[in-house]
């Protein structure tokens, strides 16, 4: 077990660039062209969106923790980097992945409770018993190659917020974002230090209610603050200045709040520029999350769950 992420499993044989995640997918949809071309699904982007939809519904049922619902999450997004969706009843990754997460993150909950209310939730969709839940279990941790100790951005954000004098309205913004971020292919982009600054650096830019929705006119703002903290350890680049150049500044920066909240993100470029955090990261992590927003106002989630379980029955992965 790693102490820190930098010596993880984590780091080391999860983490890709966009390119390697993308050969990853390629290859897959290669090996498996007919059963894609058969069953057609959203793109990755919604079916994540689903899949967070439903580990939550049964991490409710269970009474589950968010450090563990958080990490079944990431065990599915690197389950199916090696195994085709179509091949699988994701009902049954779901429960299986949430059962392992809750044994790892010291929260276990019994096989058979985790049987009985998958079976209740997904009453159609999925023949469950204690033997199958097992077998999975063994095929999710096989395909992980047993790498099982997960490092989240949680803990980054719980130790700055005194430093950083984190209101608690802009830490539950933070908290959403880190929740967010689990429905895009960040968790195995970045480290996830840089994943809890740049939630940090959006509660400081959005408004309260703006998180999952219209939150792509904070985006200027974001990278202004992301622009400062480069031009101070002088390695801005052409494009981040540019945007920090152009952010619209009119009568409302005279308001009281809006000048604290100004100086709360100055101050927060000026950290960003002491430590040596990866801008670059920083700014693509924001632009993914902006993007992620848009794209979940064009969600349809009748749609997603009829694809999905359309392969599901076709195939008769809902049977024993």
């Amino acid at each position: 077990m790693a102490a820190n992420y930098w010596e993880s499993t984590q780091r080391r044989f999860w983490q890709f660039s966009k390119d390697e995640l993308a050969e990853m997918r390629g290859k897959l949809e290669n090996e498996e062209s007919n059963l894609i071309q058969m069953f057609t699904l959203p793109q990755w982007r919604h079916l994540n969106i689903y899949i967070n939809q439903q580990i939550n519904r049964l991490g409710k049922r269970l009474g589950s923790k968010q450090q563990a619902v958080a990490t079944a999450q990431l065990y599915i997004k690197r389950f199916y980097c090696k195994v085709e969706i179509r091949r699988t009843n994701p009902y049954l990754v779901i429960a299986t992945a949430l059962y392992l997460a809750c044994k790892m993150e010291e929260c276990p909950q019994h096989i058979r409770l985790v049987v009985q209310e998958a079976r209740s939730l997904w009453q159609d969709l999925l023949a469950l018993d204690v033997g199958r839940l097992g077998e999975c279990e063994f095929f999710l941790i096989s395909e992980m190659n047993s790498h099982l100790i997960v490092h989240q951005p949680y803990r980054t954000l719980t130790s700055l917020q005194s430093d950083l004098f984190l209101s608690q309205d802009e830490v539950n913004i933070a908290m959403s974002v880190i929740n967010d971020h689990y429905m895009t292919d960040l968790p195995l982009l970045y480290p996830p230090h840089v994943i809890a600054l740049t939630a940090i650096l959006l509660s400081l830019v959005l408004r309260p209610n703006s998180v999952g929705g219209g939150a792509a006119a904070n985006m200027a703002a974001a990278t202004a603050a992301l622009a400062q903290a480069q031009a101070r350890t002088g390695t801005i680049s052409g494009s981040t200045a540019a945007s920090a150049q152009s952010t619209p500044s009119g009568p409302e920066t005279k308001d009281k709040q809006q000048e604290a909240r100004v100086g709360k993100v100055q101050r927060f470029a000026a950290f960003l520029a002491e430590s040596n955090v990866d801008i670059e990261a920083m700014v693509d992590c924001t632009q993914e999350l902006i993007s992620f927003y848009e794209c979940y106002e064009q969600y349809n989630d009748k749609m997603t769950r009829e694809q999905i379980n359309r392969f599901v029955k076709a195939r008769g992965l809902d049977k024993p």
